[in-house]
């Protein structure tokens, strides 16, 4: 089974007013293998979110190490980071952040030209638009759009670009169970039809069997790992 990431010791300490450190993460380790869906699961406050932006390569961990497709992100300075967010990561957050003077196709392919993508920008729009079950409604407005419709919008522009992986923070936060379950089949079926990795949070416990991989956190430790040889 070939590791798309893999963290060894992930520590995330921050100074407080007494002095100390506060550990969000007190020594993580955790694999991601290529082409699965894995899921962060833990309540506010236990530190996935602050794990999933190191494994994004937007926080570099106060300890520890990563490795992204076989480069040791953590020796990685700013601008390093910085293209391998934009060449090979897509981010979808909880918040949908659409454009809301943009329709759904416009919205995904402002996310191309900001990628610079060079083959056919048209074409790779209603592809995505059609993948999350949305090509008869690229024309709609965000404001015309259902939460969950809005979300899909959201992971359409993540997969645009064609990114090795998509880091998801709490999207089905927003939205009912229903309409969340629907989300996170989206995202499985893309691990299938796209071959990209993807890495979600939640605290919806009622997601956990869609995943591929599932981590628990608590207090910035793994207290259990199910899923495929998940260690």
């Amino acid at each position: 089974m070939e590791m798309m990431i893999q963290g060894e010791g992930i520590k995330r300490g921050f100074a407080v007013a007494d002095g100390g450190t506060f550990w969000a993460l007190k020594g993580i380790d955790i694999q991601v293998p290529k082409g699965e869906l894995v899921i962060l699961r833990g309540r506010s406050g236990s530190g996935k979110t602050t794990l999933l932006n190191i494994l994004g390569a937007l926080d570099p961990p106060t300890e520890g190490k990563v490795v992204f497709n076989g480069q040791d992100i953590t020796q990685m300075d700013e601008a390093g980071r910085s293209r391998l967010r934009r060449s090979s990561i897509g981010f979808v957050f909880q918040s949908v952040a659409l454009i809301p003077m943009m329709n759904a196709y416009e919205n995904v392919e402002f996310a191309l030209r900001l990628a610079k993508y060079k083959q056919d920008r048209k074409q790779r729009v209603t592809e995505c638009l059609k993948l999350v079950g949305l090509g008869n409604r690229m024309d709609h407005m965000p404001q015309e759009l259902s939460g969950g419709e809005q979300q899909r919008v959201a992971i359409a522009r993540a997969i645009a670009h064609k990114p090795q992986v998509i880091f998801a923070d709490e999207p089905t936060a927003e939205l009912d169970t229903n309409t969340g379950l629907q989300v996170v089949k989206i995202f499985k079926e893309l691990t299938h039809a796209e071959g990209v990795t993807i890495v979600m949070t939640t605290h919806d416990t009622g997601l956990m069997e869609v995943g591929d991989r599932v981590y628990e956190l608590e207090d910035g430790e793994i207290i259990h790992a199910a899923g495929t040889n998940a260690g």
